[in-house]
């Protein structure tokens, strides 16, 4: 074993080029590749970011790769955030010419548009929002959902349905105090009959408008980064959005990948569903930090930090206890 960094009973996080570790996978391997990749910031980030003149050709490098590892019925999820050009109070348009180039020249198709809103972002960018108060802050990312086959395309709404709304858990169990008449056509088109507004199908279809705070403090991950004097990724996404497109786009035992690990949140998520997985980081620091996420306790994980950064390979064994311990899917 060559890599460095660690494997679990269901995954391996691999310090690596993704271009380069993307071509290792066999062609039609990949159940979902799930992904926030660094965004097209003016400012240069420590985490690295491209250009913004030359990122949509950049990006679709990864794309043009995914294509081939992915299934026929498989997915390519992508997080990408907005940004202004440099100078002027106008919006880069550069997530948008990835979407287009990823269909009309990689071959990809828009299964579905996302939009991811973090109601705990602070106000950006700082010129424009902050100073001059010549814009509202930015808080909602694009997500886009492509397939490459969107009649095959594995997807089931109903494993990630959200709780009734308290109205509509009064409908269910007295249908007749909310619909006086049956089978009336509403002005939207839908037919209104009791026997359909009233059956619990154990939750509400989802909107393509996911809210999910992005608001972490306390995390395991962050307390041995804080313990261990070890600098924490400073752009992670909160584990309820690869959560969602995990349970919506795959099954259990499925492959997820995740090209941009960052601090391998999918990583532990995809563990903790069940599915198999691989993360790719280019910086072995943020490898070697995000196998506290997998740590049994303290000691563990200084002692698997320090073995990564030694250019090491850890196995974390077959304890669920190293795995799962102080996480909660649920959580929100």
């Amino acid at each position: 074993m060559n890599h460095i960094g660690y494997e679990t009973e269901l995954g391996q996080c691999i310090c690596g080029d993704s271009l380069k570790e993307l071509e290792k996978l066999e062609d039609g391997s990949v159940n979902l590749v799930v992904t926030s990749p660094p965004f097209a910031l003016q400012r240069k980030k420590e985490y690295g970011n491209e250009e913004q003149n030359n990122y949509v050709d950049w990006l679709c490098r990864f794309g043009e790769i995914v294509y081939k590892k992915l299934r026929e019925d498989g997915s390519f999820v992508i997080d990408i955030g907005g940004a202004y050009k440099k100078g002027e109070p106008s919006y880069s348009l550069y997530q948008f010419k990835v979407l287009i180039k990823m269909c009309d020249v990689i071959g990809f198709k828009l299964a579905q548009p996302f939009y991811w809103h973090n109601p705990s972002a602070l106000p950006s960018p700082i010129e424009w929002v902050n100073k001059r108060k010549l814009r509202a802050k930015t808080s909602v990312n694009t997500v886009w959902w492509f397939c490459k086959n969107p009649k095959l395309c594995k997807a089931d709404v109903t494993k990630v349905l959200t709780p009734y709304s308290e109205r509509m858990q009064k409908l269910i169990k007295n249908p007749d105090e909310f619909v006086k008449e049956d089978n009336v056509l509403r002005p939207s088109g839908h037919m209104l009959n009791k026997a359909s507004w009233s059956k619990n199908n154990g939750g509400a279809i989802p909107p393509n408008m996911l809210q999910f705070p992005n608001s972490e403090s306390n995390s395991q991950y962050l307390r041995y980064c804080k313990k261990l004097n070890v600098k924490g990724h400073p752009a992670r996404f909160p584990a309820a959005l690869p959560e969602f497109f995990i349970k919506f786009l795959t099954d259990e035992g499925d492959l997820v990948v995740d090209i941009f690990g960052g601090s391998n949140t999918t990583g532990q998520t995809a563990e903790k569903l069940l599915r198999k997985w691989k993360s790719f980081e280019l910086s072995k620091e943020y490898v070697a930090s995000s196998v506290f996420r997998f740590s049994e306790n303290e000691k563990a994980a200084q002692s698997y930090y320090e073995e990564i950064m030694s250019d090491g390979w850890i196995t974390i064994g077959d304890g669920q206890q190293s795995l799962f311990c102080d996480y909660n899917l649920n959580a929100r």
